[in-house]
C-alpha cells in the first residue's frame, strides 16, 4: 500500500504538506521532531527526492529491513550493517548539500532516535563478547526485529519521498 502524503498525483499536481503527516502515514511514531519543523509545509524537491531514493535502495537490499532466520547470518554482521547507515546517510548528506534540507531532517532524526540507541546499546555488549552467549543471540534478533520494523516504516516514508514504487513488503523469497 502506498503512502499517500503528498495529495492529489492525479491531477500532476503536489501539495506540500504538513511533515507530521508523512509520519503518521507511515505510523512512524518513534520519531520525535521539533514541534515546529513537525508543523510545517514540505514539499520534496528533486534533491529531497534523489536522496530519499538513494537511502530508500540502501536500507531495502541491508539485513535491517529483511528478514534474518535464526538458522542464517550472523549478529555481527548485522549490527554492523545497521551501523553502516550512519556513513552512507552522511555521505548522502554530504553530497546532496543545503538542497536536501527537508529530507536531512528526517533522516537525521531517524538515525539518532532509531538506529543509534539499538547501535550504541549492541555495540557495548559486542565488545563485551555478548554474541558468544546463546541468549543475547536470541534477545539481539528480537531487538533487531523491532529495528526491522521500524525502519521498514521509514523505507515506505522514503519511496513516497522519492516518489517510486513502494518495494518494503515485496516478497525475500
Amino acid at each position: 500500500m502506498a503512502v499517500t502524503a503528498v495529495a492529489d498525483r492525479a491531477g500532476g499536481r503536489e501539495d506540500a504538506v504538513k511533515l507530521r503527516k508523512w509520519f503518521e502515514n507511515v505510523d512512524l511514531t518513534k520519531v520525535k521532531v521539533n514541534l515546529k519543523i513537525v508543523e510545517m509545509e514540505w514539499e520534496p524537491r528533486e534533491p529531497d527526492r534523489e536522496a530519499a531514493w538513494e537511502l530508500y535502495i540502501e536500507l531495502l537490499t541491508r539485513i535491517v529491513t529483511q528478514p534474518l532466520p535464526a538458522e542464517y547470518g550472523d549478529e555481527k554482521t548485522a549490527l554492523d550493517s545497521a551501523y553502516a547507515l550512519f556513513p552512507i546517510t552522511r555521505e548522502i548528506l554530504r553530497r546532496k548539500g543545503r538542497d536536501c534540507v527537508g529530507f536531512s531532517r528526517i533522516a537525521i532524526a531517524v538515525l539518532n532516535q532509531v538506529v543509534r540507541p539499538f547501535t550504541a546499546k549492541w555495540h557495548k555488549l559486542s565488545l563485551a563478547t555478548a554474541f558468544d552467549d546463546e541468549k543475547q543471540c536470541t534477545k539481539f534478533r528480537i531487538e533487531l526485529q523491532a529495528l526491522q520494523d521500524d525502519l521498514r516504516k521509514y523505507t515506505r516514508l522514503l519511496a513516497d519521498i522519492a516518489a517510486v514504487e513502494d518495494l518494503t513488503d515485496m516478497p525475500s523469497e
